[in-house]
């Protein structure tokens, strides 16, 4: 699990403040001082996250990852502004995943490849999911039974109706025709 890093930039007494208030947090707290870029930089290449709190009104940080602190606030509302931030980052950091070599957005229901999107159903988003955990092929059967919980016993065209269609909406947009096959014992996303 990567850690997290509160840096705090050009203010000696607020990095005090933080470090003896230290309320068991979940964060590293750093003081960034002069080298404040050499510090995100080693953040960021060991997959870390951070957030700089600083009181310059220009800055060249990340608004996602940063809070300017330009009057008096209370602790218990900074504290809950930190978290709050870290939980978005993380949030969207969970929620883009790539599967096949391409970027699926679980929030905004999307597949993009380069400057290419394409807007997916819930089902078509929840059949992706499905195939892509999986290490081996997925019959119609599983995948009936799987994600659209049918019993054993129902005949039903579904799968293959929505898999010929999201493999035409890929096809359409990526001009892929290789990222949902069907091979000899189901269905595979490579």
């Amino acid at each position: 699990m990567p850690k997290l890093f509160l840096i705090i930039d050009q203010n000696q007494q607020l990095y005090q403040l933080i470090k003896e208030i230290n309320l068991d947090l979940q964060y590293e707290i750093l003081n960034g001082k002069d080298k404040i870029q050499e510090i995100i930089d080693e953040i960021i290449s060991n997959s870390n996250d951070y957030l700089v709190l600083t009181n310059k009104t220009k800055h060249n940080f990340d608004s996602k990852r940063c809070i300017t602190i330009n009057k008096p606030i209370k602790a218990s509302k900074l504290f809950e502004m930190i978290n709050l931030i870290f939980l978005k980052n993380k949030y969207l950091v969970t929620s883009n995943i790539s599967v096949g070599g391409y970027n699926l957005d679980l929030n905004s229901r999307t597949i993009s490849s380069g400057d290419k999107n394409l807007k997916l159903t819930e089902r078509e988003l929840d059949l992706i999911m499905y195939l892509s955990d999986s290490k081996t092929e997925r019959s119609s059967f599983d995948i009936r039974k799987d994600v659209w919980g049918h019993a054993e016993n129902v005949e039903t065209h579904t799968v293959e109706t929505h898999i010929y269609r999201l493999r035409k909406k890929i096809i359409d947009t990526f001009n892929d025709q290789n990222f949902l096959i069907y091979k000899k014992n189901g269905y595979k996303i490579l």
